[in-house]
């Protein structure tokens, strides 16, 4: 593989350009996928946050929903953030009727767990896989991990034991959104398993 992973960013809604900033800082050729032979021409993907429920029905409507599937199946490497977190769950609660999700993680997730716009919180987060200092993390409209599946491995909880990133295979999500903090080191992470791949 090329020293620079080519990796994605879905790019239907949600904060695209922040991810794609830091990707590309950290030595990637970042692709902004919105169709099929877009998805087909990266190495990993990342789902953004933004509205859980608008990115589905726009993956649909875009034809992009099995194709990510697919690529899930295949073990292309994803990580999402916040909204991309819901995506990638098997099953969440709170959802809106007839809300879907691409899946890969065996977790349960809770949308929109801590409340509105208005409840969004920041705090550090102690995480062992990471090196270096406390990850400072953003909680906008998050939501949370209420059940982790036994293939699932939790990377970061609240004080109180609420978990907020998980990993299992080639899958990683969090309920915060470090492209907005300038933290870069699961990002870095996410890249390792590409290049890995």
């Amino acid at each position: 593989m090329s020293e620079r992973p080519r990796v994605g960013v879905l790019a239907l809604q949600g904060d695209v350009r922040e991810h794609a900033r830091v990707l590309s800082d950290l030595g990637a050729d970042v692709i902004l996928v919105r169709r099929p032979a877009e998805l087909a021409g990266v190495q990993g993907l990342v789902l953004p946050g933004g509205e859980s429920s608008v990115i589905d029905k726009l993956s649909r409507a875009f034809g992009m929903q099995q194709p990510i599937r697919d690529a899930i199946a295949a073990g292309m490497p994803m990580y999402g953030t916040c909204a991309g977190l819901i995506l990638l769950a098997d099953r969440i609660t709170d959802g809106i009727a007839g809300q879907e999700t691409f899946g890969g993680l065996d977790v349960t997730v809770q949308r929109n767990a801590f409340g509105g716009q208005v409840e969004s919180f920041e705090t550090d987060l102690d995480v062992p896989l990471l090196e270096g200092p406390p990850v400072h993390a953003v909680f906008i409209r998050a939501p949370l991990v209420i059940d982790v599946g036994p293939g699932v491995e939790t990377i970061a909880s609240l004080d109180d034991g609420r978990v907020v990133a998980v990993r299992s295979g080639a899958l990683l999500g969090t309920s915060f959104h470090p492209e907005v903090t300038g933290e870069h080191r699961f990002h870095h992470l996410f890249l390792e398993t590409v290049r890995a791949a």
